[in-house]
């Protein structure tokens, strides 16, 4: 009786590995994008309308989000059809499902941090006025 086969991933790294370096390519983008959106907004508090600027900001922080969010689903629905389609047509573009899928991490990262800066510094404004 043979011994049974050894899984594809044996050489993978630790689940609790991988996941802290997928929360560090998010963390780092959505710390960007609150820093980005806190500065912006105290800039505008000295200049202008800051209410409309808290919530032209977010709403900017949600369409990239939500960019992000769909370009991540359609990397992971469509990428290895699309890897193998460059493969066959020998494009030689050095596209790949994890590049994308990193990519829109890090929009999907810097949009959430731009909501979660938006909205910490429309707080913090609106409670000392």
């Amino acid at each position: 009786m043979s011994a049974p086969p050894e899984p594809a991933d044996a050489d993978a790294p630790p689940a609790l590995e991988r996941a802290a370096v997928r929360l560090r390519l998010v963390g780092t983008a959505a710390l960007a994008g609150a820093l980005i959106a806190a500065v912006w907004l105290v800039a505008t508090l000295v200049v202008g309308d800051f209410a409309g600027s808290v919530e032209t900001t977010f709403a900017l922080g949600s369409l990239a989000f939500g960019f992000g969010l769909l370009g991540w689903s359609g990397a992971v629905a469509l990428g290895r059809g699309i890897e193998s389609m460059q493969t066959h047509l020998d494009t030689g573009t050095g596209w790949t499902e994890a590049d994308a899928r990193r990519a829109m991490a890090r929009i999907l990262g810097f949009g959430l941090g731009v909501m979660l800066g938006a909205t910490t510094v429309g707080t913090a404004v609106s409670a000392v006025a």
